[in-house]
């Protein structure tokens, strides 16, 4: 899978879970993917700071990444 096709996988991704992020005020931004297996995201809005935001990102986010890219090995999320 080249660069670009796995990008596209992981923006799929993320736009199925975005409405959920949005429904509670946040969203998240696609930051970059190194060497292809880590995922740098920046949750955004209501998401920032909010308690929740790691279970979030781990069951929602990095559970929906790896199902469309199975090659990802981690999401991390950048703080803004």
């Amino acid at each position: 899978m080249t660069a670009a096709e796995l990008k596209t996988k992981v923006e799929i991704a993320l736009d199925e879970i975005r409405p959920f992020l949005q429904t509670d005020g946040g969203d998240i931004l696609l930051l970059g993917i190194e060497d292809g297996t880590t995922v740098k995201v920046q949750l955004q809005g209501a998401c920032v700071g909010c308690s929740v935001n790691q279970m979030t990102l781990k069951s929602g986010v990095e559970m929906t990444i790896k199902k469309h890219a199975p090659q990802i090995e981690r999401v991390i999320n950048v703080e803004g």
